[in-house]
């Protein structure tokens, strides 16, 4: 397939899942090591908009945002400030507050202190301690009891919720990038957008992702919808503050997929995209291990906010987590390689860096629950259609340039 019929091809995907009201809008960058590949977008900015949306549409990357806070903390460490095995409440002292989440008497929680100080390496992993109250039963009637905060709101009070398991024995989705992005605050001397700021989005060139989005860029941004029962799509009343108290490493940026691609293209070139150096090789490829040490990942994601997501199962394959991101251990065939790293936004918002095959690329869209059937389906078969016309068949012996 020619680079204009790949073109065409991603082109009728795209137009064709707005047609099918899988998205309002839907955007695709993707990129090989040497060239982006493709930029494109289908569909409006939002239910009943009339602009269109566009490669450059700003939008909420929610959970995205965890790969940029932890190459940040990569940086730190390869600079020597900042250390894997550093225990988190010697860089943060008030994480040394937090005590672990047991269960109930009655409608008093009950709470012990952890048996082990979690590290910076535990943060990067999600073996931490921490979850969220979404995908946690636990977590979910401590906020109803006690009124904490959600973290999405970037309160400074809702990093407070209790550990759910003691640090280095499980892997637990949560706040875990929330208090990195503390840790890079304390040894950097300023907030985590500042240091994204100087650190890599302008390096890279990725002049629209940011914490604090203008009102340009909030008016001109990609609007949120939700799934009706029907399985159509309606404008969402739901949003997060537009002046959040903390930049929060774990869902706080909004980016573009032109950005991120940017982003995306470094990591498959170990840290470097046009003379600008973000990371080194030895640092990117520390990333790209798995860290988990015998750790299994859950088998499902479980939902307690089916308004938000639905529950999440794992791929029948070998799977890992590495610093900042999920890990392939094993060939997807006809698309991802092993070594793979992959992740997600709430609002279906999807990245992969291929670095075997030299392919990256992200899917990006505003709708929720998040794991939405037909924009998944979606994905896939853009991602599909990359790799028939540009990929290594998985499995195959592949070197790296």
């Amino acid at each position: 397939m020619t680079a204009a019929s790949l073109h065409d091809t991603l082109d009728a995907l795209l137009a064709d899942a707005v047609a099918h009201d899988v998205a309002p809008g839907i955007m695709l960058a993707v990129t090989g090591r040497d060239d982006v590949l493709y930029e494109g977008a289908a569909g409006l900015r939002g239910v009943g908009a009339e602009q269109a949306a566009t490669p450059t549409t700003p939008l909420r990357i929610a959970s995205m945002t965890k790969a940029l806070a932890s190459v940040a903390a990569l940086q730190l460490i390869e600079e020597g400030r900042l250390g894997l095995d550093d225990e988190v409440a010697s860089i943060v002292p008030a994480f040394g507050d937090l005590q672990v989440l047991e269960g109930f008497d009655g409608d008093v929680p009950r709470l012990r202190p952890p048996a082990s100080a979690a590290t910076v390496a535990q943060l990067l992993t999600h073996t931490s301690g921490h979850g969220y109250w979404f995908s946690n039963a636990d977590l979910l009637r401590y906020r109803a009891l006690t009124g904490l905060p959600d973290i999405v709101t970037s309160e400074r009070a809702a990093l407070h919720a209790p550990l759910i398991a003691d640090p280095g024995t499980r892997w637990e989705y949560g706040i875990s990038t929330d208090w990195l992005g503390q840790v890079i605050e304390a040894v950097a001397g300023r907030t985590l957008g500042e240091q994204l700021a100087e650190r890599v989005f302008t390096p890279l060139g990725m002049e629209q992702t940011t914490f604090r989005p203008s009102a340009e860029q909030r008016a001109q941004r990609l609007r949120l919808a939700d799934r009706a029962p029907g399985g159509g799509l309606v404008e969402s009343v739901y949003d997060w503050p537009a002046a959040p108290e903390i930049d929060a490493g774990g869902h706080g940026a909004w980016s573009t997929a032109h950005d991120y691609g940017r982003f995306l293209r470094a990591l498959l070139r170990d840290g470097e995209l046009d003379g600008a150096r973000v990371l080194a090789p030895e640092t990117v490829e520390l990333a790209f291990t798995d860290r988990l040490g015998g750790i299994v990942l859950p088998e499902v994601v479980p939902t307690f906010a089916p308004e938000l997501m639905h529950e999440v199962p794992s791929l029948p394959l070998a799977q890992g987590w590495g610093l900042g991101f999920q890990l392939l251990l094993e060939d997807l065939p006809e698309l991802r390689c092993a070594g793979t790293g992959f992740w997600s936004g709430v609002f279906n918002t999807y990245f992969w860096i291929d670095r075997a095959s030299g392919i990256a690329g992200t899917v990006m869209t505003q709708v929720r629950p998040f794991f939405d059937p037909a924009i998944l389906g979606t994905a896939i078969e853009l991602e599909r259609a990359v790799y028939a016309a540009l990929g290594e068949p998985a499995g195959a012996t592949t070197e790296r340039g």
